[in-house]
């Protein structure tokens, strides 16, 4: 499994090459805000190992799983503990950067017929 993609604008974010708003970092998890955000809290929680989607994500359990607890962190900081926690997989969901993240939401009341 590669780490990185030198092509990759995530991995340009984890190293640093490119700068972002950073709101929380640990050793395996960034959250920085989206540049076009879609609610008053919109972070994006991106593991610094590089995968392409959720479902490659998934084979590594542990890294997942601090996925969601960053997540988690950010929304308490930002949210009071409540988001929407959004991952988007292939073109046609709506994925545009082929490097797994998950958009945190929050700041707005959402209800599950928001989902559509």
């Amino acid at each position: 499994m590669t780490t990185t993609d030198p092509n990759c604008i995530f991995c340009k974010i984890v190293s640093g090459e490119i700068p972002s708003t950073k709101v929380y970092e640990d050793a395996d998890v960034v959250c920085f805000k989206d540049l076009e955000p879609k609610a008053p809290v919109h972070v994006l929680a991106v593991p610094k190992e590089h995968y392409s989607n959720i479902v490659e994500l998934s084979a590594n359990k542990d890294l997942l799983a601090a996925v969601v607890k960053a997540a988690g962190a950010v929304a308490k900081e930002q949210a009071q503990g409540e988001f929407r926690f959004i991952f988007n997989t292939g073109e046609s969901a709506g994925q545009s950067v082929f490097h797994v993240h998950g958009h945190i939401l929050a700041g707005t009341p959402q209800s599950e017929g928001d989902l559509f």
